[in-house]
This record gives C-alpha cells, sequence and structure tokens, in this order.
C-alpha cells in the first residue's frame, strides 16, 4: 500500500485554504499535488473539522473491530456445525 504524502491534518488546512478563496491550481502548484487529488479530498472531506474527523477515524476502527469479531465467531461456528454433524 502507498504511503500517504499529506496527513489528514494538511489536507483539512489545504481545504481551508481553497475555502478561503485561494484558487485550486494555485494550492495544487504550491503543495505539489494533483487537481484530482484535490477534488477527491474535499469529496471525501468536504466539510468536515478535526474533531468530526477524528470520530469517524474512531468509528472506522471500532468498525473494523467489530467485523473482525463476526468474523471470528462465524468461523467457530462452522467449525461447531462440522465437528457436531460428522458420524462417529
Amino acid at each position: 500500500m502507498k504511503k500517504q504524502r499529506f496527513t489528514e491534518s494538511q489536507i483539512m488546512q489545504i481545504l481551508k485554504q481553497a475555502e478561503g478563496g485561494v484558487p485550486v491550481a494555485d494550492l495544487c502548484r504550491e503543495y505539489g499535488m494533483s487537481t484530482a487529488s484535490f477534488y477527491k479530498w474535499r469529496s471525501k472531506y468536504g466539510g468536515m473539522d478535526v474533531a468530526l474527523l477524528s470520530e469517524m477515524k474512531a468509528m472506522a476502527e471500532e468498525n473494523k473491530r467489530l467485523k473482525r469479531m463476526y468474523a471470528e465467531s462465524q468461523m467457530q461456528n462452522e467449525l461447531l456445525k462440522e465437528a457436531l454433524g460428522k458420524k462417529w
């Protein structure tokens, strides 16, 4: 997986500058990024503040943990069904 060049706080700062009236082309030239990256960030992070962003990350981690727990329980359930279904 490719390492991200900009942190989420830096992305938020760039988006705030764009909202402040700085042209997108100038921002892209200054930070060395493409306009496609800028618009992708704006669609993903647009309208968020730092608190909402950290809350979103926490919820994503919790969701990942719950999905892993569910997968493990389903796997145990399948193993029990298989073991009980065999004739001794």
